[in-house]
């Protein structure tokens, strides 16, 4: 073999090299590749806030028996726990359901993205299953329905079915053992949740937990009062200065129920308001 021969040799095995290179620099098909980029993304959380009315002051603990991450919530300013309001704590469609021997009366709300919340042990519903609720809004009324031993609410919040450490106003809150440890206090409902305007006749007008003549009064009109009504329902029956009715209006900003009788307007089931 001639010399020349010997030089060729390197330079075919190094043209050989050079083509494979090529070839192995060649993208993937677009059906083969997988990227942090196209891979599944999980959805933001809401901004969730405290399941009960704005102001409230209210004490938590975790069982290690709970299947989830639940939080136990009762009150700890001296208000009721029994029948106090219990807040959607961000929007989403609320479900009503029921375990007896369990969960008792409970709603879960569908925030979107795999999102949810539940909140369980309810003296009562508010909202009809499957009804779109706002951030604030009531759901239903702090109860002991169920496996439980007292008023309470055990609330979750859960991401594609898998209970999450619960994060309120974006801080994760802590797991204590026991109540009276830990205190968070509201800001669920506190204004800024829309409405209607309207405007309210009559002096020392109570505002109560629910639509109902012996829940809790949570504020009081002094006098004639411009509110904001996000939603209306039937409750107990009210007469006043000749008039009867038992719809009843959730007021934004107080966070309570009046009659519609001591609104400003002759229907007794105000126009432009969904029901609660």
């Amino acid at each position: 073999m001639s010399a020349l021969s010997h030089r060729r040799l390197p330079l075919a095995f190094a043209a050989l090299l050079a083509a494979f290179a090529v070839l192995f620099a060649l993208p993937a098909p677009s059906w083969a590749r997988t990227t942090a980029a196209t891979g599944p993304q999980l959805a933001a959380a809401p901004n969730f806030k405290a399941p009960y009315p704005c102001g409230q002051n209210w004490t938590y603990s975790h069982h290690s028996a709970e299947v989830r991450r639940a939080l136990d919530f009762v009150r700890a300013d001296g208000g009721s726990t029994a029948g106090t309001p219990v807040l959607a704590s961000a929007a989403g469609t609320a479900t009503r359901m029921s375990e007896p021997n369990g969960a008792g009366n409970y709603i879960v709300i569908d925030h979107g993205g795999g999102w949810k919340t539940y909140y369980f042990h309810l003296a009562s519903y508010s909202v009809p299953s499957g009804s779109s609720v706002a951030q604030g809004q009531q759901i239903g009324v702090t109860g002991s329905t169920g496996n439980s031993s007292g008023a309470h609410i055990h609330y979750e919040q859960l991401l594609n079915g898998v209970g999450q450490n619960i994060v309120i106003n974006g801080v994760a809150l802590p797991y204590p053992g026991s109540y009276y440890q830990n205190y968070l206090t509201s800001d669920n409902g506190c204004g800024g949740g829309g409405g209607k305007a309207f405007t309210t006749w009559g002096s020392g007008v109570n505002v109560r937990a629910d639509a109902r003549l012996n829940a809790p009064i949570v504020a009081q009109l002094a006098g004639p009062t411009n509110v904001m009504v996000v939603c209306q329902k039937q409750g107990d029956t009210v007469n006043a200065e000749g008039y009867t009715n038992n719809w009843w209006s959730k007021l934004r900003d107080q966070n309570g129920f009046i009659s519609n009788i001591y609104i400003n307007d002759p229907a007794a089931k105000l126009p432009g308001v969904p029901d609660c």
